[in-house]
């Protein structure tokens, strides 16, 4: 018998808006961290993005998408966002905040929209790829389809 294959709440949000995308998918394979990720879909680590959550000196959530090879800059990430300073929220408070755990947050698809920040790198880029919104999968997407389903900015972010 065939398993069935996995939706997640980001898979079915596109197919609702008829956005294309590729499904990758590394369940078996037992990596969490980005890098990892990366290495085993085979895949330019530039291109493989994560969401990162944090929040502003004002209270506000911002949601910061950066390639797995990079960190995010929190001055850079403080400027783009206008704030005095960004600070990443606790991992226990991701669930609540967004429907998704660690390892598994998509920029698509949350509880709530958040102002969405992508590195500018993806500019240059003819897809990214980003969680599923579940750990061991992956959403390959032009950032171009990517801005139909959820407003974002490029900014330099990432260091």
């Amino acid at each position: 018998m065939k398993k069935a294959e996995i939706k997640t709440n980001a898979m079915r949000l596109l197919e609702q808006k008829k956005i294309p995308y590729t499904v990758h998918n590394y369940v078996d394979s037992g990596v969490i961290s980005g890098m990892e990720v990366a290495q085993v879909l085979g895949e330019d680590p530039d291109v493989v993005f994560k969401t990162l959550v944090t929040v502003g000196k004002s209270g506000e959530h911002y949601v910061f998408v950066v390639p797995v090879s990079r960190e995010l800059d929190l001055k850079k990430a403080a400027q783009a966002a206008g704030e005095k300073s960004i600070s990443m929220i606790k991992s226990k408070d991701l669930l609540d905040l967004t429907g998704y755990i660690h390892g598994g947050c998509s920029p698509v698809g949350m509880k709530k929209f958040f102002r969405t920040f992508v590195d500018s790198s993806a500019e240059k880029t003819e897809t990214i790829m980003v969680s599923g919104g579940k750990v061991g999968y992956q959403i390959e997407i032009a950032p171009a389809e990517l801005a139909k389903v959820i407003r974002f900015s490029f900014a330099d972010i990432a260091e």
